[in-house]
């Protein structure tokens, strides 16, 4: 294959499961959060992941309040990611590297969901300071980020009216994606090279 089909492959590779391994990663963030299911973008989300989730189920149960079967679907999806990249770039990576590679994947994902889902809420605030949840992306933006900016709200109070606990939050994620995430994926990678 030539160099130009292999990117566009990887690319091709890298969006669909990029894409349903967001989805998949929401649908998960919306359950810890205890999202509104009933909200439009909940119901999509769920219908979107429900095929591969409902066979899940019945062998892995949910308990502490984490639904198992979506954590072990996004690892699979990612290990699967993974391994047809690799394939395509003629490459079969090391298990242990590529499952250290595919956690820290995930890990940046999902802090890359809250600095983003938060970053919204705060532009929102500023555009309808007032304004409730409407909105049913407004409503799921507050329930994502609230569980995070609630903690920050109590140890940092707001000045003069300004709520500065979003700032504390994004560098307790950017500290988290430098001190965890990073040394993480390095480490897999080495691995996932090592042979």
């Amino acid at each position: 294959m030539t160099p130009y089909l292999v990117q566009a492959g990887v690319f091709l590779v890298e969006v669909v499961f990029g894409l349903y391994i967001l989805a998949v990663l929401l649908r998960l963030l919306m359950q810890l959060a205890r999202a509104d299911f009933y909200n439009p973008i909940a119901q999509f989300l769920v219908l979107a992941t429900n095929p591969p989730l409902l066979p899940l189920r019945r062998v892995i149960p949910g308990f502490f309040g984490i639904d198992w079967a979506s954590v072990v679907l996004l690892v699979v999806l990612q290990l699967a990611e993974i391994y047809v990249t690799g394939w395509l770039r003629d490459f079969t990576p090391a298990l242990a590297g590529a499952a250290l590679v595919g956690l820290a994947n995930l890990l940046r994902l999902t802090v890359y969901v809250y600095i983003v889902t938060i970053l919204v809420r705060v532009v929102l605030s500023w555009v309808n300071p007032y304004g409730g949840h409407a909105n049913p992306a407004a409503g799921l933006l507050w329930s994502l980020t609230e569980p995070m900016l609630r903690p920050a709200r109590r140890l940092i109070p707001s000045l003069g009216g300004l709520d500065i606990s979003p700032i504390a939050v994004f560098v307790l994620l950017e500290l988290t994606l430098i001190l965890l995430v990073q040394p993480l994926h390095d480490l897999g990678y080495a691995w996932m090279l090592a042979r």
